[in-house]
This record gives C-alpha cells, structure tokens and sequence, in this order.
C-alpha cells in the first residue's frame, strides 16, 4: 500500500464495499461505517481496529503503525504508506470491514483473517 489510491482499490475489493462521506472525505464504507480513511496526517491513513489489536500492532510494528494524541483513546490508529509488510496491513483493513460487516455479510466471507 504505497498511497491512498492502493489502499481504496483493496477496500473497495472487499464484498459490499462503496465510497461514501466521512467528515468531509469520501472513503470505504460497509453497511455505511467507515473502516478506512485518509486520516489527518500526511504519508499514513487511518484504520479502524479494536483496542487490544491496536496495541499489539503499535508494539510489534511501529515503523508501519503508529497514532498521534488525537487517535490515543479511540480504536484505530495510522498506517504509514510503503510498509515492508503489505500483507499484514492488508490483513489489518480486511479485519476492519470484517468487524463492520453484517452477521451475513461475515457468514459469507468466512472467519474473521
């Protein structure tokens, strides 16, 4: 995932995904929520993900995910472009639509990755 562009055409992969507001900006939603954004800095995007989730990849990949102040507290955190792990973030965004999507939705898809 080296821009936003890469990152909307994953998401937007994923079942029952469409483009849609979120303060201001249009991104992926499922069932209407927002799981990735542009976020508010540059060279990174925001994505959703549980708290204890969150901490783990803070710790275990800090060069890839990292949050400012105003994520601290919220479930999600930043995702620097260019990540030595693509797979692992792409991981990370199927993991947000999954906890978004609907009981069908996640019945057709299978386990949460």
């Amino acid at each position: 995932m080296k821009s936003w562009e890469e990152v909307v055409a994953f998401a937007c992969a994923l079942p029952d995904v469409e483009m849609a507001s979120f303060y201001g900006k249009m991104c992926p939603k499922v069932r209407g929520k927002a799981f990735v954004s542009p976020g508010r800095e540059p060279d990174s995007f925001h994505v959703m993900s549980p708290h204890e989730e969150k901490a783990v990849l803070l710790e275990t990949d800090p060069g890839t995910f990292w949050q400012t102040p105003h994520y601290e507290g919220w479930p999600g955190l930043l995702v620097r472009y260019g990540s030595a792990d693509p797979e692992r973030v792409k991981r990370v965004i199927t993991r947000a639509w999954w906890d978004r999507a609907s009981k069908a939705q996640r019945a057709a898809f299978g386990e949460r990755p």
